[in-house]
């Protein structure tokens, strides 16, 4: 009888082995799941699970259904998700790294963008690793331009905007041009708008095109100033617990995730202005005062960045500089 209880006890173990050896990370994104990246991070996850024969499962949040915006890079240091996508110019204010991409006119084609990729990935890494992070990959944003019903010849003209500002840049941006900076997250975009809240800002043809920015404005002048990137981020614990299969099932389709999304960002940059003008919107090139004002302000920004960056900003900056 007791043999048997034993036979029993070890037919049960094994049974739930496969349940025992499966792992579900939580994987929350500020975007809608209709977006590009969103949608090349469910094929990123896709890609895991099909590897790992379901051992790895990674469950998406998208919309900032978890955690907002400004959460999300806490919420994976301090391991309550295991991964998570953040816009890395959210957080300049807590290291400069973390605010290049945002610098305008520093980079301002998916060439240029990514030779500064290049130059910023490896101390990019060496600072989320002293937090307990990896990178895992970096996508950018299609090209950035203003959002504005106010014709906008010079930048004179922004003076007084109620300007979205999402990033230490862009309020920067608008400290300098007159405006008046007021924080609003991707997922408010819309209703802040309808508001009253903001009645400009500035960001990618994807932004405008997600929150509706048709149904309020007219206008987008094609800045192209700069292309900030997102950057999906793992827990480091959680990641060091995953057996080594997994855990190169995981680096393989984050590789293949940054590859597809780097082409998919670009190909999709004139789709999304081509939405735009079926909404009524139009695609305006800015007139040369406006660029050369612009650039003005970039060029501050530059200079206030590798300030505040020190050595290793401006070792980075050299680094892309020698690249071009």
């Amino acid at each position: 009888m007791r043999r048997m209880t034993l036979v029993l006890a070890a037919c049960i173990a094994a049974l739930a082995l496969p349940a025992a050896a499966q792992t579900k990370w939580d994987l929350p994104s500020a975007y809608p799941a209709n977006n590009f990246h969103t949608e090349n991070l469910q094929q990123f996850a896709d890609d895991v699970a099909k590897a790992t024969g379901g051992k790895l499962t990674i469950q998406l949040h998208p919309n900032a259904s978890l955690f907002k915006a400004p959460e999300i890079k806490r919420a994976v240091q301090g391991g309550q998700v295991q991964a998570g996508e953040i816009l890395l110019v959210n957080y300049e204010n807590e290291d400069p790294l973390y605010g290049l991409d945002g610098v305008p006119f520093l980079a301002t084609s998916y060439a240029e963008a990514f030779k500064l990729y290049e130059a910023q990935r490896r101390p990019l890494e060496a600072h989320l690793a002293k937090q307990g992070m990896m990178l895992l990959y970096a996508v950018p944003w299609p090209p950035q331009g203003i959002f504005t019903n106010r014709t906008l010849n010079t930048v004179a003209d922004m003076k007084g905007l109620k300007w979205r500002a999402y990033s230490p840049a862009t309020a920067k941006i608008a400290e300098l041009v007159g405006a008046q900076p007021v924080t609003v997250q991707a997922a408010e975009v819309s209703q802040a708008l309808a508001t009253g809240v903001i009645d400009s800002y500035m960001s990618s043809g994807a932004t405008g095109y997600d929150s509706k920015t048709y149904e309020q404005i007219k206008n987008f002048y094609d800045t192209e100033a700069w292309l900030p990137k997102n950057a999906v981020l793992v827990n480091r614990k959680a990641f060091n617990a995953l057996p080594k299969a997994e855990q190169k099932a995981v680096l393989k389709a984050a590789a293949a995730a940054e590859k597809r999304g780097w082409k998919l960002s670009e190909e999709k940059t004139n789709w999304y202005y081509d939405q735009l003008r079926k909404h009524g919107m139009n695609i305006l090139k800015p007139s040369p005062e406006l660029t050369a004002g612009l650039r003005k302000v970039g060029n501050e920004l530059l200079a206030a960045w590798m300030k505040k960056a020190g050595t290793e900003g401006r070792a980075v900056i050299a680094e892309y500089r020698k690249l071009q």
